[in-house]
């Protein structure tokens, strides 16, 4: 049985960048630097949302020779549904709140 998402804010982080372009295949090295994710956080998180159901994966050929092929990544539905929950009900940073409150 895999085990519960993880809602750390490094895996908020890649569920809000997988959630600006739902519909496309993302490569996890763009992921990193869009991120700022090492590989080494970010492709366990790739992982653990792959085995909850919340990513589909596929390997993607090289538009040029030589290149190998390329493991993408893109929300299902349910994870998108998901992504949009934790994202939206995660509290505000205080600085967030402290600025609202200032501006009022």
């Amino acid at each position: 049985m895999p085990r519960p998402t993880n809602v750390s804010l490094q895996t908020l982080r890649v569920l809000a960048q997988l959630l600006k372009r739902r519909n496309d295949w993302h490569y996890g090295y763009a992921l990193a630097r869009e991120t700022g994710l090492q590989s080494g956080t970010l492709y366990p998180i790739l992982i653990r949302l792959a085995e909850q159901g919340w990513l589909e994966t596929k390997w993607t050929e090289a538009d040029r020779p030589g290149v190998p092929p390329r493991h993408t990544y893109r929300l299902t539905n349910t994870g998108a549904r998901a992504a949009a929950e934790r994202i939206d009900s995660r509290p505000q940073p205080l600085s967030m709140v402290r600025a609202r409150t200032i501006s009022i």
